[in-house]
């Protein structure tokens, strides 16, 4: 809009009757001719007809091309930064898109992971309660125990097979959905890292949010009102404009050199007087800048509130790892004594199958609790957007 604006137009016009001006040219000169021609004894001095001629153009054309240059215009500046900056806050409204996606997808992943490590250690398990079945059908078989072991053993099995096929359809679910985040077909194949260890968490404790997408989209909407108070304010700055047409215009659509023209002209409009309008729009966008500052402030302490909910989140997570962990080599500890003791006569089926619901039980809670702290992690990476987004 700061360049100039070239546009051609034409007109033909076709007129007859209405007004007139009328030209005396008869009553004017035929006495002064008459006089001329009695003087010179010739007739070269004809008698004239008085004129009357339409003011409605009869058999008219105008053609022209007319260039239009805005010298100093304040309402196009602001526009322009107007639109600049609404251009910016439709990045910001992308860019917080991906974050929000990252963290889906993220999440997403770690429970693919925790479903896929759950099938792992069900199926050991599996492994685990199917050689007690065998054990116990031959010692039933010897004679050496009563049914009572097998039934539990056979019991067993069908528990973790059952539970084998839950944990695969999560899992199933799980890959459906992460494909989807990625817009892949749903059956492909994830790759997966071996994730033993919890996150690195000490430099995710900060609590800056100035990073967040919607603080900035807030102070884009900031700068875009202080523009509409300029663009308000403007009517007291002249505008200033220049125009020129070039063309040609005759009767019978004649094109020579009496037809050809063109017209330089140079405006000036200078709003004096708005008879309030201009003042009610400043006050409104002052309005306005104060309830965005307001709403920056609430948005401020709720984003700051939602980083520190995530940060105990985290600090819960990390600490219910570490007591899986323990209870993990408790439950591996007292595994190993109890089936020692029952490959020695000294205890029963029921206490080593006991031994082993609660290793198996503390192994799918510590995989469990592992996963909860990355996904409590994922959470603190949205909260203050330390997440580098390419």
């Amino acid at each position: 809009m700061f360049l100039p604006n070239v546009a051609f137009s034409t007109t033909y016009t076709k007129a007859d009757g209405g007004r007139t001006i009328d030209i005396p040219v008869g009553d004017m000169m035929n006495n002064v001719y008459s006089t001329l021609n009695q003087l010179t004894s010739s007739n070269a001095f004809p008698q004239l007809q008085n004129q009357h001629v339409l003011i409605n153009p009869d058999n008219f054309y105008d053609a022209k091309f007319r260039i239009t240059q805005p010298i100093l215009n304040a309402e196009l500046s602001y526009n322009k930064k107007i639109k600049t900056k609404q251009i910016d806050l439709q990045k910001s409204e992308i860019l917080l898109y991906k974050r929000e996606l990252v963290k889906e997808i993220k999440t997403a992943y770690y429970n693919y992971l925790k479903a896929a490590n759950a099938v792992k250690i069900y199926q050991s398990y599996l492994v685990l309660v199917r050689e007690g079945e065998r054990v116990n059908k031959r010692l039933l078989d010897n004679g050496k125990i009563n049914r009572t072991a097998l039934v539990r053993s056979q019991n067993e099995v069908s528990k973790i097979e059952a539970s084998i096929v839950t944990a695969t359809k999560t899992q199933e679910s799980a890959r459906y959905y992460f494909n989807f985040l990625l817009n892949r077909p749903q059956t492909d194949s994830i790759l997966t890292d071996d994730i033993a260890a919890l996150p690195e968490y000490a430099h995710h404790m900060d609590e800056n949010i100035s990073n967040r997408e919607e603080l900035s989209k807030l102070n884009i909407a900031k700068q875009i009102n202080e523009d509409l108070t300029g663009l308000a304010k403007s009517y007291i700055i002249p505008k200033l404009g220049a125009s020129l047409d070039l063309g040609s215009q005759a009767f019978d659509w004649k094109v020579n050199k009496q037809s050809r023209y063109y017209l330089l002209g140079v405006s000036l409009e200078w709003n004096l007087l708005g008879f309030g309008r201009n003042s009610s729009r400043i006050k409104q966008t002052i309005a306005e800048q104060q309830a965005i500052a307001s709403q920056t402030d609430y948005v401020q302490q709720q984003l700051q509130t939602e980083l520190k909910v995530r940060q105990a989140g985290m600090e819960s997570a990390i600490a219910q790892y570490q007591a899986t962990q323990s209870q993990l080599t408790t439950s591996q500890t007292y595994y190993n004594d109890i089936a020692k003791q029952y490959r020695e006569g000294m205890a029963i089926y029921i206490e080593l199958l006991d031994a082993q619901n609660q290793w198996v039980d503390a192994q799918l809670q510590a995989n469990i609790a592992l996963f909860d702290t990355w996904i409590a992690f994922t959470a603190i990476e949205r909260a203050n957007a330390s997440f580098n987004i390419q």
